[in-house]
């Protein structure tokens, strides 16, 4: 195998690379086999200096313990130790950080410590939960991650607490335990990152988690109450809907069915009252130019009418002793006959 030579700018034998430091450090040690033993101890020594980084992490190299550059993934050198060391961050691996409560065994089943000093929390409207989450970050600075902070992990867990106190306190208690979990995640989220920037921890958020969220046992059965008289208000509510939802649509169909009524009724009589002043009208014309004729057919008209609604017999005087029955019957008994009334 070659050696490549810096200074020649070749590749050279190993074995005329070792004869020359030999007859270097020989002359300086005496020869013999101090100085080969002194070559190979300094080959050792440089050998350590080779790394490899891997596809999942970034090579940190630090001179006398400050920092001076990084490396991607694949084989590397730095000068050996104490000189200079290498650090290793795995920057695509999904840490992850509890809160309020810490896992003792994953199991199957996991079994869990609560931590109240870190879940119990205040509302916007003074109520008191207990909020159980957990956070996923990564690395995107390894620089920073590495010296910045000296403990990442519980500089995130921290600023988590931090972050998710500051959001439960901007809303109310309904929000955090029902109606906006997912809002409150983002918005923790969000502001989480904005600290971690501001130390600049050099790390991202993934996202925030709820795992649990629930009030105190103290007071359990107080929020049992209340959620219990919420679900009563939302179903007496649902039910009052629906019976306006039946009544007012029956209702307006019925004033929509008064009104087109009126409406008929009203031109009905606009109509009969324009007919009768008509024909009111054409009779004054007829009876002013006959008033006497006019006057007359009205009476008969007028005594038809009566006479075809009455029951009625005259008998007329004058037809005494000319033989004739002087009987004059009108109405319905003169077309039914003896017969029939005496039936009825």
């Amino acid at each position: 195998m070659a050696w490549y030579d810096e200074d020649s700018g070749g590749w050279r034998d190993p074995a005329e690379v070792l004869a020359e430091l030999r007859q270097r450090f020989g002359r300086r040690f005496g020869g013999g086999m101090l100085g080969v033993a002194v070559v190979v101890a300094l080959a050792v020594w440089a050998a350590t200096g080779f790394y490899i980084v891997n596809p999942d992490e970034v090579g940190v190299v630090k001179r006398f313990g400050r920092y001076v550059y990084t490396t991607g993934p694949g084989p590397h050198w730095h000068l050996p130790y104490p000189v200079e060391t290498v650090m290793k961050p795995k920057v695509t691996q999904v840490r992850r950080v509890e809160v309020g409560f810490r896992t003792v065994t994953v199991g199957p089943p996991a079994r869990y410590q609560k931590v109240p000093a870190e879940a119990l929390m205040l509302t916007g409207d003074e109520n008191i939960v207990s909020c159980e989450f957990i956070v996923q970050y990564r690395i995107k600075d390894p620089v920073a991650f590495l010296f910045n902070v000296r403990d990442p992990e519980g500089a995130v867990r921290d600023a988590a607490e931090a972050a998710m106190r500051e959001v439960v306190g901007r809303h109310s208690v309904d929000d955090v335990l029902t109606e906006k979990k997912d809002q409150i995640q983002v918005e923790a989220a969000e502001v989480l990152q904005a600290i971690l920037d501001r130390y600049q921890t050099g790390v991202r958020i993934d996202y925030v988690k709820l795992q649990d969220v629930y009030p105190p046992a103290e007071v359990i059965d107080a929020f049992r109450d209340v959620a219990s008289a919420r679900e009563d208000r939302e179903r007496l509510k649902n039910e009052a809907e629906a019976y306006a939802n039946d009544i007012l649509p029956k209702a307006r169909g019925e004033a929509k069915k008064l009104l087109n009524e009126a409406e008929a009724y009203r031109e009905t009589q606009i109509r009969r009252a324009k007919g009768d002043a008509a024909r009111f009208l054409a009779l004054l014309k007829e009876y002013q130019r006959a008033p006497d004729v006019t006057r007359k057919r009205l009476y008969l008209e007028a005594m038809a009418e009566i006479m075809a609604r009455a029951r009625l017999v005259l008998a007329d005087g004058k037809a005494s002793g000319t033989g004739v029955l002087p009987l004059l019957p009108l109405g319905r008994g003169a077309v039914e006959g003896p017969s029939a009334r005496e039936g009825k």
